[in-house]
This record gives C-alpha cells, sequence and structure tokens, in this order.
C-alpha cells in the first residue's frame, strides 16, 4: 500500500508556493496525495500568524488531529509555518508533544530529514541530499542553511492543471514595521539565486504553467542583501526570456522601494503585467511614524502619481489597516481622503489586530474599541466598493486580453494584464489559453463578457500602447 500525505495550507501566497514545493518533494520521496487527514501516514500543517484568528484557527486545527496520532502512533504530523517561526521550536514541542516535526517558514528540510536517512538518499539531487543529510535525528551545524536548489515539480494532481503559480524569490523581511510579526517568524530578508528561480519557472512551465508572480515580504528588494546582487528589474528581464511563459506578476511592493527602473522594466516587457501591489497602510503621517513605514501620505501621492505616468493603463492594490494603536477620527478620515483621491483599483483592508512580539504590542496600547475598527472597516469597504465599481464600468463595451485558468461553474474564469476576474460562457477548453474578450457586463468584483470572435463584427484587442482610462 503507497505511503500518503495530506497538507493543510493557510494564509498568504507565499505558504501556497511553500506547501506546493513540500507536496512535490513528498512525492519524490514515494507518497501519494490524499484529500483525508485520517487517511494520511504524513500530515503537514503550514500555518499563518499575521492576525490573532489565523493563529487561533492554526492551533484549533493542530488539536483536531491528536485523536489521529492517539489511534495511530506511526502517523507523522509536521507543523509548519509562521507558527513554527525561525527561532526554534521549545515551547511549541511542550505545547504540543503529539507533533513530530516542527519545520520554520519555507523549509522543507526538517521533515524531509525526519523522513529516515534512506529515503532521503532516494533523491537524485546530491545538494539537495547534502543539505537534508542528519546526524542522530539533527541537521549536522555545517549544513547550508539556504533553502534547497534542486529542481523542483509539481505534485501530480496539480501538473497540468494549474495556469499560475506563486514563485518565492525573497524570503523574510528585514523592514520590521511595528504592527508586523512577519520579521520575527521568517527571518531576515534572503534573496534566492537568479539560477534557482529560472530552474524552478522553467520547470512550472513544463508542468503547464502560463504565469508566473514573484513572491516577497517586500519584493523590490530582492537582491539588495547579496553585495552586488541582481535588481528585482533584472531579475524580471531573466524571467522574461523564459519559452512558454506568458505573463510574469510580482508582489508585494513597498513605497521606499519602487523606484523608477523598476516602473519602466514594467512598461518595457510585453510579459510583466501592469498590476502593482504597493500597500500605504495608512493616510496620516503620524499614523504612518508610529507603523514605522518610512514614508509620509505626500510620498505614497507622489509615487502613485509616478507609477500612473510611467505605466498608463496600470492596475494599482493597496493596503489599509483602521483602528492601528492611538488612530483618531480625524486620522482615519485623512486616510479614507486618500483612498478617495487616488482611487486604488483594490483596496485591502484589515482591522488592527494585535500581535504579541511586535513593537506596537509591547509599547502601544490597542486602544481602538472593537466596534469602533469594524465602523472604519465598512466605511472603506463601501469606499472601495464605489471605487471599484466605477473603474470597472469603464470595461464595459471593450475587448479585454484574459488569460483563462479554469472553469467554474460552467463558466471560464481568467484574468485580465490588470488582474480583473473576468467571466466567459464556452464549450470550449480555454485553459491556458490567452484569448480576446468582449466585456458585457461590469460589477464591482468581476467582469463578464463572450469571446470577441464570436462578437460580430470581430473585435481586436487594445495594445499595451493604447491604454484603457482606467482612473479618474
Amino acid at each position: 500500500m503507497s505511503k500518503r500525505y495530506y497538507i493543510w495550507t493557510a494564509g498568504c501566497q507565499m505558504n501556497v508556493a511553500d506547501s506546493r514545493r513540500v507536496a512535490a518533494a513528498l512525492e519524490r520521496l514515494g507518497y501519494e496525495a490524499t484529500r483525508r487527514p485520517e487517511e494520511a501516514d504524513v500530515i503537514v500543517l503550514n500555518t499563518c500568524v499575521v492576525r490573532q484568528s489565523a493563529e487561533d484557527k492554526a492551533v484549533g486545527h493542530l488539536m483536531s488531529l491528536k485523536p489521529l496520532k492517539e489511534r495511530n502512533p506511526n502517523l507523522v504530523i509536521n507543523l509548519m509555518g509562521c507558527l513554527v517561526g525561525v527561532r526554534g521550536h521549545e515551547i511549541l514541542k511542550k505545547r504540543f508533544p503529539f507533533v513530530d516535526v516542527f519545520s520554520p517558514p519555507s523549509d522543507p528540510g526538517p521533515l524531509l530529514g525526519f523522513l529516515t536517512q534512506e529515503e532521503i538518499k532516494a533523491l537524485e539531487d546530491e545538494e539537495t541530499r547534502r543539505r537534508y543529510a542528519i546526524q542522530d535525528g539533527r541537521r549536522p551545524p555545517t549544513a547550508d542553511r539556504r533553502r534547497p536548489t534542486d529542481t523542483p515539480v509539481l505534485p501530480k494532481e496539480l501538473q497540468g492543471r494549474i495556469v499560475t503559480a506563486y514563485v518565492p524569490v525573497v524570503y523574510g523581511c528585514s523592514h520590521a514595521c511595528t504592527f508586523c510579526i512577519i520579521p520575527y517568524r521568517r527571518g531576515p530578508e534572503r534573496s534566492r539565486p537568479v539560477g534557482d528561480i529560472v530552474r524552478e519557472i522553467r520547470a512550472l512551465v513544463s508542468h503547464g504553467v502560463k504565469e508566473v508572480t514573484l513572491l516577497g515580504q517586500i519584493v523590490d528588494r530582492y537582491g539588495r542583501d547579496i553585495p552586488d546582487g541582481p535588481t528585482l528589474a533584472d531579475l524580471l528581464r531573466v524571467v522574461h526570456d523564459i519559452p512558454g511563459l506568458e505573463r510574469i506578476r510580482f508582489l508585494t511592493s513597498h513605497p521606499n522601494w519602487l523606484d523608477d527602473d523598476l516602473l519602466r522594466t514594467v512598461a518595457e516587457l510585453p510579459k510583466v503585467m501592469p498590476h502593482i501591489e504597493v500597500p500605504v497602510q495608512a493616510g496620516d503621517d503620524d499614523v504612518l511614524r508610529r507603523m514605522k513605514r518610512g514614508y509620509t501620505a505626500d510620498d505614497y501621492r507622489r509615487l502613485v502619481h509616478r507609477i500612473r505616468e510611467i505605466i498608463p493603463e496600470v492596475a494599482i492594490a493597496t493596503d489599509i489597516i483602521v483602528g492601528f494603536p492611538g488612530e483618531t477620527e480625524e486620522q482615519f478620515m485623512r486616510t479614507y481622503a486618500l483612498m478617495e483621491e487616488l482611487k486604488p483599483d483594490v483596496i485591502h483592508i484589515a482591522r488592527y489586530s494585535e500581535r504579541p512580539g511586535t513593537v506596537a504590542a509591547r509599547k502601544m496600547k490597542d486602544d481602538v474599541p472593537e466596534e469602533e475598527k469594524w465602523r472604519r472597516f465598512r466605511m472603506m469597504e463601501e469606499l472601495h466598493k464605489r471605487i471599484a465599481t466605477e473603474i470597472n464600468a469603464r470595461y464595459l463595451g471593450r475587448t479585454v486580453e484574459v488569460l483563462f485558468e479554469e472553469k467554474v461553474k460552467g463558466r471560464w474564469k481568467g484574468r485580465t494584464p490588470q488582474n480583473k476576474l473576468v467571466f466567459v460562457e464556452s464549450d470550449q477548453d480555454l485553459r491556458g489559453q490567452i484569448r480576446p474578450v468582449y466585456v458585457t457586463w461590469t460589477g464591482p468584483w468581476s467582469l463578464v463578457g463572450r469571446l470577441a470572435d464570436q462578437v460580430q463584427p470581430p473585435l481586436t484587442t487594445p495594445s499595451r500602447t493604447q491604454p484603457l482610462p482606467l482612473t479618474g
């Protein structure tokens, strides 16, 4: 009987990419995927702790596995991700003694090492064997602590089935905003070598992936931890030349590091999509200072204008935290007014949640009442809906290029270069195809259309040099 694994993933795109790599590594050791944890020989919980609710959910899910371990002592339970962090697991081991392996974020090594030395030797890559080698149940102190560089593959259930994939290029973060736990859980930023990234993307393309999103907590800082290292713009130019790859995105950017060279690269390279995610977090200078963001509201305003000047057809997404410690009504309204003025395509909104270990938790009082946080959240949500409705309405009656990903409830789902969600009814197999679509309906969160070659007279797709008027 074959060995089986089950992976539960929570949180960000980085965790999604990490879980995919763990799955691929387990399959190289002979394991097969199962959707039922009770059938698994190995269970991996890839956790997120960006908010307290996420940590509580992860702990609850972990505790639900305890009866499975009691019934089957041979079951291997691996706790992975930001709940483990990068500083050891002694406290967690005492709290969860039924867990066999604790893995830091983005590192499948401890799990692979635990699954016996003989299985590790079955890996074909000598460099990977060395990095995953174990001595008395522990990795040797001389082992290279960087991430594995063997060419990954997709797990079998995803091969030929997914069109888009996330590819980490920078691990960790060294910026340390006062509200953020990520630097303490994922460690300082570490850029992956260009060759490792290219090999991973080539492997993904060989399995049918058409679009990749390059990931980093501050992705614009790619290469800055390496003396005379490559920049993100340099990396984009290299990735752009990979045959068979159709689209490239990257996230998340930071206002301090999104420079003109990178913006011009986005504008110049056809495969790099005009879609920028650059969080502002707040529109009040005092709140931004307490967040330790390193810029002012005017700095962000000028940046958005610069982005739109260099990439006229760009879509901009941002993040907002409402109810940060000490945020007054007047300060919140400055944030509201900035969003009303700049009209980003997407506003990711979060209510402030105190995270133990952060500067904000240690030095600031969480003094905005929960009901007030919810009121501000709903105000910002309504503004977002109004802005998104206005922007998307400008697509009505136009033709856009759509990369189709999958069929959902009888309709094909895909995205435009600006990352707008589009639905089309068609009996054709559109998976992985880029097709022009004539937009017949728009809403705040999606568009509906028809394949342009089925509209009379036939329609053409606007080029990147003839942008749609997407912003006010």
